[in-house]
């Protein structure tokens, strides 16, 4: 679990149309925002 402030280990990942992203890349400023599953409560 990451506390507010911690840095994120590097991560790329790729979307839906092959876009490379790198996740926690040196100077780089990452938001990444997770919501749940529709019709599922919480």
């Amino acid at each position: 679990m990451l506390k507010v402030g911690q840095k994120v280990p590097a991560v790329t990942g790729t979307s839906y149309d092959g876009t490379t992203y790198d996740i926690g890349a040196p100077g780089k400023r990452t938001v990444l925002y997770f919501y749940p599953k529709a019709s599922t409560p919480g």
